[in-house]
């Protein structure tokens, strides 16, 4: 048997490998894939993760991501006081793995751009015109969470995870931020207001314990020296009385005969002229 020579060999080969080839799918790590049988039974609804798989040259392998991926969108809407406001809002979300099948089905592999950005828009349009303009910038994060439960609601069902909504910027006219600035001052001015008003009722309370403190100190002090009056007054009204008591006039008398310096007269009962008697004298000779 005569071979072919090698290079015919190789000739042969090369549209065998790329027919080869163009019947394998590779599905990447955290992607999912279909079986795609448009002969038979059409659309499989086992999901196939990671690998490489061989089909035919008739059939396909449909492949969804179903990683986590942030989807960003421009929103023009109005506030409560009908001014215009541009928020940016972005979506982190994805497809469930188990039910690829499904949202294949219903929706198909541009279920972003047919069924969450619809919805997306509607909620941050509705949620934003339930706040004023001046409002917007200090409850973001709220507007924020009232989006993504409007969109969780909205989506329930449809074979889609999300993970969170959130607003990562907003954009003003210049009247508008005139506004903003001049609230944000006059509550500025509030709080420093408020900070005053704190500080002078901390002296008042202050000043009331301290005078309180002094009041109490006088008063302590002046019940103090009212009962040393009052003791000493006593005192001496007691000693008084033992004085009154003990000075009878033949104990003065004789105190007043003792005493070498003083001179005594002494007037007898049955005598009209006094007898002057000078003890001291007489004891000076």
């Amino acid at each position: 048997m005569k071979q072919l020579p090698i290079g015919r060999s190789l000739l042969l080969l090369i549209p065998i490998l790329i027919m080869l080839q163009g019947c394998s799918t590779t599905v990447n790590p955290g992607n999912r894939g279909l079986r795609w049988y448009p002969l038979t039974t059409g659309l499989a609804k086992e999901p196939l993760k990671e690998g490489i798989y061989w089909r035919a040259p008739w059939n396909d392998v449909f492949v969804y991501d179903t990683r986590w991926k942030s989807f960003r969108e421009k929103v023009d809407a109005l506030t409560a006081d009908d001014l215009p406001v541009t928020v940016y809002a972005t979506i982190t979300m994805r497809p469930l793995p188990d039910e690829i099948y499904f949202l294949a089905q219903e929706v198909g592999p541009e279920w972003y751009k047919q069924l969450v950005h619809p919805q997306l828009l509607s909620a941050v349009r509705g949620v934003v015109a339930n706040y004023s303009m001046v409002t917007l910038p200090e409850r973001s994060s709220e507007i924020g969470n009232k989006i993504e439960a409007v969109v969780v609601e909205v989506l329930k069902g449809r074979h889609l995870d999300v993970y969170n909504v959130a607003l990562s910027e907003m954009e003003f006219s210049q009247m508008v931020l005139r506004a903003i600035e001049q609230k944000q001052a006059k509550e500025q001015e509030k709080e420093q207001k408020n900070f005053e008003v704190v500080i002078a009722e901390r002296n008042a309370e202050i000043a009331r314990i301290q005078a309180k403190g002094e009041g109490d100190s006088l008063k302590i002090r002046a019940e103090g020296e009212a009962d040393s009056m009052r003791i000493k007054a006593t005192g001496q009204s007691q000693a008084q009385d033992i004085i009154t008591k003990t000075l009878t006039p033949d104990y003065l008398k004789f105190k007043l005969y003792e005493s070498p310096n003083s001179k005594t007269i002494i007037v007898p009962d049955k005598l009209n002229v006094p007898l002057i008697l000078s003890p001291g004298a007489d004891q000076s000779k």
